[in-house]
């Protein structure tokens, strides 16, 4: 029988919201714009791994991660001590005037890791939209074409172009037309409610012959779990004939993993689940713990038409802090998998692994709190130099 240790961690000394947090989003009210509505009504202080503290010190579980930021916690000390460092070495150059080594160490961890065909290339950003508008835009500039195609249900940003491949028209969408042209939008596969692979993979074909001509169709953009959609999962034999119909028709097949990437879905990438490789994925939320970063990862062949074009694809390069805090993020995601390796099983000392995420003082307190069966498997001085050790190689 498995023992879990559990300790109280929601703690709760006013009422909710409390009076500083009423204060506070009672000032906000006067000065903050009205669409950035609030769902929580208390206002957060400091905060731990998997905990919150408001202003009036009451104490949260904290279920949102910072809508998927946030999959090894909040405040993780190797990452705050990381970005602590970086900051008083420098903040921002803009890596296209003046370089720097950390852009180019993230660049090469997170190409070695990206399911797209190889060799791949990489390029940050500073937002999820803007990574799929960077997106949209290599696959343009390396087809020469205008159109592409969306789905239902689908979710992409906030931006002009990536909000008109955005399927919710509300709260998203309603009254801020015109949106971008040339986007078509066809059915997405919904096991449950239907359609099917095969009817959505279909409607897909047909797009092609009534809606808008294969030969001016630049991308094809997806998530292989829809999360505004419903969490929709796409069925194997949709992905594949994505996958098929944009090699038949030199379509750049573009996987949207702001959602799903960095293990959110199990694996490291939501398109692992499926035996097909993309040609650009792009990648935000958890990629930096919480740090502004976002990325898109670009095969090679497709990059190599673009160099005429690299002044008009970014706009601000993002800031080495962002970098780092990625950099840490992998050392931290990743390192758990050799424990499961060793073991075959994802339940260690007492803990259910979740989104494949341990952390290391966690693991560390169920040592000091004399769980034996761990003995003989690892202690805290060999997590320790697991860390430092793995802070000098390539993850």
């Amino acid at each position: 029988m498995t023992h879990v240790a559990l300790t109280r961690s929601i703690h709760l000394k006013t009422e909710i919201p409390g009076p500083k947090s009423k204060a506070i989003l009672e000032r906000k009210e006067r000065v903050v714009a009205d669409p950035l509505s609030i769902f929580l009504p208390v206002v957060v202080d400091q905060a731990q791994g998997a905990t919150l503290t408001d202003v009036d010190g009451n104490t949260f579980l904290d279920f949102t991660g910072g809508v998927g930021c946030l999959n090894v916690g909040h405040s993780h000390p190797q990452v705050v001590a990381a970005a602590q460092e970086q900051l008083t070495r420098f903040s921002h150059t803009d890596f296209t005037i003046v370089p720097y080594e950390v852009y180019v160490d993230l660049a090469e961890r997170l190409c070695e890791l990206a399911p797209v065909r190889r060799p791949a290339k990489a390029a940050f950003f500073n937002a999820g939209t803007e990574a799929v508008e960077n997106a949209v835009k290599f696959a343009r500039s390396y087809t020469g074409r205008p159109a592409v195609i969306g789905f239902e249900g689908g979710f992409h940003g906030r931006t002009l172009l990536s909000l008109t491949l955005t399927s919710k028209t509300h709260p998203y969408k309603a009254g801020l037309g015109p949106f971008a042209p040339e986007v078509y939008r066809v059915p997405f596969p919904n096991e449950y409610r239907g359609p099917s692979a095969a009817e959505a993979l279909d409607a897909l074909e047909r797009a092609l012959v009534t809606q808008i001509a294969a030969e001016t169709v630049a991308a094809i953009v997806l998530e292989t779990v829809q999360g505004e959609g419903g969490f929709v999962v796409a069925p194997s034999e949709f992905i594949e004939g994505v996958r098929r119909l944009c090699d038949e028709h030199g379509i750049v097949f573009v996987c949207d993993e702001v959602q799903t990437g960095f293990g959110r879905t199990g694996r490291m990438w939501g398109i692992e689940h499926y035996d097909v490789e993309p040609d650009l994925i792009t990648v935000a939320k958890s990629i930096a713990a919480g740090l502004p970063l976002f990325l898109v990862v670009v095969t090679t062949l497709l990059m190599l038409q673009l160099r005429s074009f690299s002044r008009t694809l970014m706009v601000w390069i993002t800031a080495p802090l962002g970098l780092i805090g990625a950099t840490w993020f992998l050392l931290i995601f990743r390192m758990p998998f050799g424990f499961v390796a060793l073991l075959g099983t994802i339940a260690l000392a007492g803990m259910v692994m979740r989104n494949s995420v341990i952390l290391v003082d966690q693991i560390e307190q169920d040592i000091a709190a004399g769980h034996d069966r761990w003995h003989a498997i690892v202690d805290a001085t060999v997590i320790e130099r697991f860390v430092i050790e793995c802070a000098a190689i390539k993850v």
